[in-house]
């Protein structure tokens, strides 16, 4: 007896296309692509960058913050919007995680977005390409890089604040160890990481995630340390002055260049994982190449963010596509 059954020479052709079929249909719906929308919603990109460039018109920091709520989604569970979603009866979600307290801002520009893009095409684009979307628009807005984003994302029905606390997301005050560990868990080398970094030549930090570094490191300028306790005094965490704020790049806070990497070689990172990047470690080398050449920068920059954008999606018939970004379907 048989264990399997015979099949005529056509029938098992036929099988086996049909299953080919099968394969590269689920393989397409897991790629995301840079004309995803183009029959569904032409207009989407015009939609997200009119309100992007309106809301950087009015306070330039929003960029920077746009830029990080791309960053804080993507790495925990994947860029799946899940970071937008607030609080429920049956989820405690990622806003309030210790990561994201106080720090994660923009979630108001992101609201007005997705009303601008249901106006032209309702249901159809996710709020994680929105983000998506949006960072790359505020970096570009803000003098730097330009690429086409690819979108296809979907988003999810839940989000966890175990998941935002449990140390994915690098703190400020990361070793270097840790920094290339933490990226290489998402996939992204340490070319990947150095370049990602770079995002800190625009936005601000507050006072908390730098108290340490400058009080207590000695691989500081001297003056730099001095100019910043004046905004940051030296006590406990838990002081209404740990919300102070700092520009992290000192030089040009609102303009997206290479100074940031000029800053580390001159001991005037503000946060002590910035300045591990240059500190007699193996990343020292990406530092310098990067201070010195701003289109090398650009070019690593923008392949990295690809790269992280493409962090686990939803894709194909996971997750939705929200109504509303704040809260699920």
């Amino acid at each position: 007896m048989a264990l399997f059954p015979r099949f005529s020479s056509s029938a098992a052709m036929n099988v086996m296309l049909a299953l080919f079929f099968l394969l590269l249909t689920r393989s397409s719906a897991a790629q995301l692509s840079e004309n995803f929308y183009s029959n569904k919603c032409p207009k989407v990109f015009n939609a997200v960058k009119s309100v992007v460039h309106s809301a950087i018109a009015k306070e330039p920091r929003i960029g920077a913050s746009l830029l990080r709520l791309h960053f804080h989604d993507c790495f925990v569970n994947g860029c799946d919007g899940s970071i937008l979603l607030d609080d429920t009866s049956s989820f405690r979600g990622e806003k309030t995680a210790p990561p994201n307290n106080n720090s994660v801002r923009g979630f108001e520009v992101i609201d007005a977005i997705k009303s601008k893009v249901e106006e032209t095409c309702p249901g159809v684009v996710s709020c994680a390409d929105i983000v998506a979307i949006a960072a790359r628009d505020s970096i570009a807005i803000l003098g730097g890089p330009y690429w086409n984003v690819k979108v296809g994302r979907r988003d999810s029905k839940t989000a966890s604040f175990s998941d935002a606390s449990s140390g994915v997301i690098p703190p400020p005050f990361s070793t270097l160890s840790n920094l290339i560990s933490r990226f290489q868990a998402q996939g992204l080398s340490v070319k990947d990481m150095v370049a990602l970094s770079g995002a800190h030549t625009i936005g601000k930090a507050r006072c908390a995630s730098y108290r340490d570094r400058i009080y207590n490191d000695t691989n500081i300028d001297k003056l730099f340390a001095k100019s910043r306790q004046r905004n940051c005094p030296r006590k406990s965490s838990g002081t209404p002055k740990d919300n102070n704020v700092a520009v992290l790049d000192f030089k040009t806070p609102t303009h997206f260049d290479n100074s940031y990497y000029k800053n580390l070689i001159n001991k005037k990172g503000l946060l002590h994982s910035d300045q591990q990047l240059f500190n007699g470690g193996s990343t020292d080398s990406l530092v310098r190449t990067y201070s010195s050449n701003e289109k090398t920068f650009n070019s690593d920059f923008v392949t990295a963010m690809i790269k992280m954008g493409n962090i686990k999606p939803l894709t194909g018939s996971n997750g939705q596509i929200r109504k509303h970004c704040r809260r699920a379907n």
